[in-house]
């Protein structure tokens, strides 16, 4: 006799619920499996495409994720650290704007002043006078241009670089532009002079052209009437070739006579004697003077 329907639905019924059971642990064990499979066959790949020191990398499983949220936070941070960073920065540097701004208003003051003494000197009306007392105010500019230059090379103080706050390089940035512009007004207002003694220095030449290049790009002359002293003293002294229009304001009448070094010589002569003479004079109006020894008697 044939099988009754219903026992053979049931049958049918337990032999697939059979065939069903060790499906999801086959599931698990070739997804397992194919990552396994997959680590191994890339990292395979990259050992015979890679250079030899890649070869030895540690292996890390792909199935782990790229970031966790440790490294997020770090990312985050960094970037934060580096705009605060970039922040301070542009701070620093308005900082530094605005004292290279206050020092420019400092200088403008400092100019008057020197614009002041030399005009007491061009008053004097001693070439004699003159000349001793810009022999040795020059000596002094230079000594003091020199070791300032000396304070500014040591510190690697670059001229565009920001206005500095450590009162020693101030100091010696501060000399080295108004010392230059003052040697300016000298030269213009006394060529002769100037040229007598700067012509035959070697010594002051460079440090002189060191300076006026200081000077240029300190940005303390950019855009003032001082930076037209800068011009016309390097034109007179032949730092720089002189324009076709080169006159010098400040040159009078006697300078123009002493055009010549004999000229020259033969003034501060003339200059001597009449000096001594004025002298002499002075102590003939005061008449004799008693000696101690009658005073005694």
């Amino acid at each position: 006799m044939g099988a009754h329907p219903h026992a053979l639905v049931v049958s049918l019924f337990k032999s697939s619920v059979r065939k069903q059971h060790p499906r999801p642990r086959y599931k698990k064990r070739r997804r397992r499996l194919n990552c396994t499979t997959l680590e191994q066959t890339l990292s395979a790949n990259l050992c015979r495409a890679a250079p030899p020191f890649l070869a030895t990398t540690r292996r890390v499983p792909l199935c782990r994720p790229l970031l966790t949220m440790r490294s997020v936070c770090a990312v985050v941070l960094a970037l934060a650290a580096a705009a605060l960073s970039s922040a301070d920065s542009d701070t620093h540097r308005l900082r530094h704007d605005s004292n290279l701004e206050i020092y420019k208003r400092l200088f403008e003051t400092k100019r008057k002043d020197q614009l002041n003494a030399l005009k007491n000197l061009v008053e004097l009306n001693d070439i004699n006078q003159q000349y001793k007392i810009i022999d040795i105010m020059l000596k002094g500019l230079f000594k003091v241009l020199e070791d300032s230059r000396q304070i500014l090379v040591a510190a690697n103080m670059q001229p565009d670089d920001p206005f500095p706050m450590d009162d020693k390089i101030k100091e010696a940035y501060s000399h080295v532009v108004e010392n230059t512009a003052f040697f300016g007004d000298v030269a213009l207002r006394f060529p002769r002079i100037v040229h007598h003694y700067y012509d035959r220095n070697n010594d002051w030449d460079g440090l002189l052209r060191w300076g006026l290049n200081f000077c240029n790009q300190t940005g303390v002359f950019t855009g003032g009437a001082h930076q037209h002293v800068l011009t016309l003293m390097s034109q007179e002294l032949g730092i720089m070739e002189k324009s076709p229009d080169f006159i010098n304001p400040y040159r009078t009448e006697r300078d123009d006579v002493l055009h010549t070094a004999e000229a020259f010589q033969k003034i501060l002569r003339e200059e001597e004697k009449r000096r001594r003479k004025e002298e002499k004079r002075k102590e003939i109006r005061k008449g004799p003077r008693i000696s101690r020894s009658r005073t005694e008697l």
